[in-house]
């Protein structure tokens, strides 16, 4: 994954295109939510593309947190600072911020190590839908809303102990669902693994609005129009 082709950088100020945050989504992640589309009306610039651009500029450090606190556009002008400290913002040029950040530990610039974490977590990211999240609504017996499917990226978390490593894979270690009338919350924790060696750990949560029962007949048309997006798309390669 060449990181640069998907956003753009002049004077610490980071931006996108909708076709590079579009691309990211489906050629990289492999995530076709419909409001990673180029032409979508609430179009938004994907959060594990937030993330790997963070890690190309800043590095990896041992301990990292990330908070997702607005909706990046097409037209949002990011502002990443020369020098960070252990706690800081992404903001725009109106100090509005879209992610908060905690680092601490060592640091790492490996860029080989770099561009295989990102590439293995946005991967091991995309499969929330519908490989993790389908199970979990059938076990609550809820589902999100089929006509408007609302998934929001709350926060994640990773803790290496150590900066290196080769074969890089992330590993599904536990996932839950807790609902909470029509919200919800999903949590994901995985294992980060070198060689089949767990050399760290992470979690991720995700928000989940205008849940419903549970209706197998609606959730799998989700599923068939969500696999049929990713076949119209693969097609085109």
């Amino acid at each position: 994954m060449n990181i640069a082709n998907y956003y753009n950088i002049d004077s610490q100020q980071v931006s996108f295109t909708r076709n590079q945050a579009s691309s990211f989504a489906k050629g990289v992640a492999g995530d076709f939510n419909p409001i990673h589309d180029e032409d979508h009306r609430r179009f938004c610039v994907p959060g594990d593309l937030l993330f790997s651009v963070f890690l190309a500029q800043y590095g990896i450090y041992q301990e990292m947190k990330f908070e997702f606190s607005g909706m990046v556009l097409n037209t949002t002008q990011l502002i990443f600072p020369a020098q960070v400290s252990d706690a800081f913002s992404l903001q725009d040029s109106n100090e509005k911020d879209y992610m908060d950040i905690s680092i601490s530990g060592e640091n790492t610039q490996d860029a080989d190590f770099i561009s295989m974490l990102s590439e293995k977590y946005v991967q091991f990211s995309s499969r929330t839908f519908p490989d993790i999240l389908v199970p979990l609504m059938e076990q609550e017996k809820v589902m999100i809303n089929p006509s408007r499917p609302l998934i929001i990226y709350k926060n994640m978390e990773i803790h290496l102990d150590r900066l290196s490593g080769n074969n890089i894979e992330l590993q599904l270690r536990n996932s839950s669902l807790k609902k909470n009338g029509k919200k919800g919350e999903v949590r994901l924790e995985f294992s980060i693994l070198s060689d089949g060696e767990e050399i760290g750990h992470g979690a991720k949560n995700l928000l989940l609005s205008g849940l419903r029962e549970y209706d197998l007949t609606q959730l799998d048309d989700v599923i068939t129009s969500y696999a049929q997006r990713k076949s119209d798309f693969l097609s085109k390669q």
